[in-house]
C-alpha cells in the first residue's frame, strides 16, 4: 500500500536505517500469536536492517554447514537452490520463528529395500531427543528440537539407509503436514534419490547423496545465544520512581527469562540495571528481549538489548541501540541473521501517535502537504514568506483537532 512505503520512507530517513515493516503482517491463528501480533501491531514495533545480509546460495550454503556442523555434512554432497532465498529478510518468517519456536518436524520415507529399517530410525531419532508422532512400514514423522538438528538427523537416517542400499527422502518443515509437502515436491526434482529438503531464508534447498556416506560426526554444532539486557538512563528512572522499582521490574524480568525462556542468568546484581544471560536456542534469545522490552517500556522503563554469540558480541549489539533513534533513545534490540545485522526498534509514544495519525489520514496528509508545499513556495516567489508560516501553523491546529 502507499501508505506503508510512504511510512516507512519517512522512518528511514528520521532513524538513518532502512525500516522494512511497521507492525507485522503475520495472521495469528491462536491466542499466543494473537498476543504477539496485537502487542507488535499496538507498540508500532519495526524490524531495521542494520547492516544488510548478504544472501544468495553459496553463503547459505556456507551457513549451513557451519550451522549443523561439516563433520555432519559429508563433502559427496550436492548441494541444490530449488527455489532461490529472499533478499530482504522476510519480517512475518522472523517473527514466526519468534512466537513458534526453533523445534521443527522431520518426515523420512524409504524408497523399497528392508522395510523393518524404520525401526532403527525410530531409536536413532530418540537417542537425538526426538519426538516420534506418526509411523508405518515406510515413513516416519518426528520432532526434533531445531532445524539444524533435524538436517543432521536426517543425512543420519540417510546413512543408515544407505549402508542397507535402501534411498531415504528426509523434509523438513514448520508442521509435519509441511515436512511431507516439501517432500513430495522434492521428489518431482531429484526423483528417487536420497537428500534431505528444508527452508533458509524464504528459499528451498537441498542436500542430496548418490554415494554411500562415510563415518559422521554425530555431534550438534553446538552455540551460545547471549543476551544483554541494560536500561537507557537508569539514573533518572530511579530519580523519578526509585531504586526499588528498578529492581522490582529487573527481577520479573530475570524471572521471565529463567522460567518462561529456559534461560540461565549469569550476569546479574540486584539492584543493577543490566543482566547477561544464556539461552539455550536463538529464538528463545529474541523472545526473551523483544518481551523483556514490551514489559520495561509498559513500566516507564527503556530497555537496549543484544544478542550474540558471545558476552561481547551480545553486549556490542546493545551498545549498537544508542545510535537507533529518532530523537531520544527507546527499546530496541539488535541481533544478527544470516551475515546480516537488524534491530527491533519500538518508537516512542509520540511516533506511534504520528505513525497512526499518517496511516490512517494518509489522503488529508499529501493534501496538507501538497497546501504548506505550494503555500510556502508562492509565498516566498512573492515576498509573503508568512504565507507558508500561516499554512504550518492551520496544518497543526488541524492534526492538534482531528
Amino acid at each position: 500500500m502507499a501508505q506503508d512505503y510512504f511510512l516507512k520512507a519517512i522512518f528511514s530517513f528520521l532513524v538513518k536505517h532502512r525500516v522494512l515493516s511497521i507492525g507485522t503482517k503475520y495472521y495469528p491463528t491462536n491466542d499466543r500469536e494473537r498476543e504477539y501480533v496485537e502487542m507488535v501491531n499496538f507498540t508500532r514495533t519495526m524490524l531495521l536492517e542494520v547492516e544488510a545480509a548478504n544472501i544468495n546460495t553459496e553463503n547459505i550454503l556456507q551457513n549451513v554447514l557451519k550451522e549443523v556442523g561439516r563433520g555432519n555434512i559429508p563433502d559427496n554432497r550436492r548441494f541444490m537452490e530449488i527455489e532461490p532465498a529472499q533478499n530482504e529478510v522476510n519480517e512475518y518468517a522472523l517473527l514466526s520463528n519468534i512466537i513458534m519456536g526453533s523445534d521443527r518436524f522431520l518426515y523420512a520415507e524409504v524408497f523399497g529395500g528392508d522395510r523393518r529399517i524404520i525401526g532403527d530410525f525410530v531409536n536413532l531419532i530418540r537417542g537425538e531427543k526426538g519426538i516420534i508422532v506418526e509411523k508405518s512400514t515406510t515413513e516416519v514423522v518426528a520432532r526434533l528440537l531445531s532445524k539444524n538438528d533435524a538436517i543432521r538427523v536426517g543425512i543420519a537416517l540417510i546413512r543408515m539407509g544407505m549402508e542397507r542400499a535402501i534411498d531415504v527422502r528426509v523434509a523438513v518443515g514448520m508442521t509435519g503436514a509441511a515436512a511431507i509437502e516439501r517432500s513430495i515436491n522434492l521428489n518431482k526434482q531429484i526423483g528417487n534419490t536420497s537428500g534431505v529438503g528444508f527452508t533458509k531464508l524464504g528459499g528451498e534447498f537441498a542436500i542430496t547423496f548418490s554415494d554411500r556416506l562415510g563415518r559422521l560426526e554425530g555431534t550438534p554444532a553446538v552455540y551460545d545465544n547471549y543476551l544483554f539486557i541494560d536500561v537507557f538512563d537508569s539514573t533518572g528512572f530511579i530519580d523519578q520512581q526509585g531504586r526499588d522499582r528498578l529492581v522490582e521490574i529487573m527481577n520479573e524480568i530475570k524471572n521471565f527469562i529463567e522460567t518462561d525462556c529456559e534461560g540461565r542468568i549469569e550476569g546479574y546484581r540486584e539492584g543493577g540495571d543490566d543482566l547477561i544471560a544464556n539461552l539455550p536456542t536463538k529464538d528463545a534469545a529474541l523472545r526473551a528481549g523483544i518481551e523483556s522490552a514490551w514489559h520495561g517500556l509498559n513500566n516507564g522503563v527503556r530497555l537496549r538489548v543484544g544478542i550474540g554469540k558471545s558476552r561481547r558480541e551480545a553486549g556490542e549489539r546493545a551498545q549498537l541501540a544508542d545510535e537507533i533513534k529518532i530523537w531520544n533513545n527507546t527499546p530496541v534490540m539488535v541481533f544478527d541473521v544470516a551475515d546480516g545485522v537488524y534491530a527491533y526498534y519500538i518508537p516512542s509514544e509520540f511516533t506511534r501517535a504520528v505513525s497512526e495519525f499518517i496511516q490512517e489520514k494518509y489522503f488529508q496528509v499529501a493534501v496538507i502537504f501538497i497546501l504548506v508545499f505550494l503555500a510556502t513556495f508562492i509565498g516566498w516567489n512573492v515576498g509573503q514568506w508568512e504565507l507558508g508560516l500561516v499554512a504550518i501553523v492551520l496544518a497543526m491546529l488541524y492534526a492538534i483537532v482531528s
